[in-house]
């Protein structure tokens, strides 16, 4: 007889649990366009590739998820979307603004110039991101 209720409980909750992820998604609204300041615009940089999958592993997987598909385990209680580092608009951004975006940040993307302090590091997340295509 416990055991009945016990699958019914566990059944219950997670019924609960998933009705509440998939109204977070559903609800999810996409962000609107950056507003990228000129200098940043015509930044390039070079980067270790290798060394930026490290760092994104470290600081942007949990939202962006491994492929930047914006479908990491964070990315459901996000209020906006991640967004998809695959899709050829994002592509069409320079490196400054790829810079801008994932340094500097804005709304739920946190700034990462504390956490990434060095100018090669930053420059390699934006040559790892810049990989992530279709």
């Amino acid at each position: 007889m416990k055991t009945k209720q016990l699958i019914r409980l566990s059944a219950f909750v997670l019924a609960a649990v998933l009705f509440v992820l998939a109204n977070n998604v559903i609800a999810q609204k996409k962000p609107g366009p950056w507003n990228v300041p000129a200098k940043y615009k015509t930044m390039k940089g070079k980067g270790d590739v290798a060394a930026g999958k490290e760092l994104f592993a470290k600081h942007c997987k949990s939202c962006h998820g491994a492929k930047g598909l914006g479908d990491g385990p964070k990315a459901a209680g996000l209020k906006t979307t991640c967004g998809d580092f695959s899709n050829s608009d994002f592509h069409k951004a320079s490196d400054g603004e790829i810079y801008y975006m994932a340094i500097i940040g804005r709304d739920e993307m946190p700034n990462y110039e504390k956490k990434i302090p060095e100018e090669e590091d930053r420059w390699a997340l934006v040559a790892f991101i810049r990989s992530l295509k279709k």
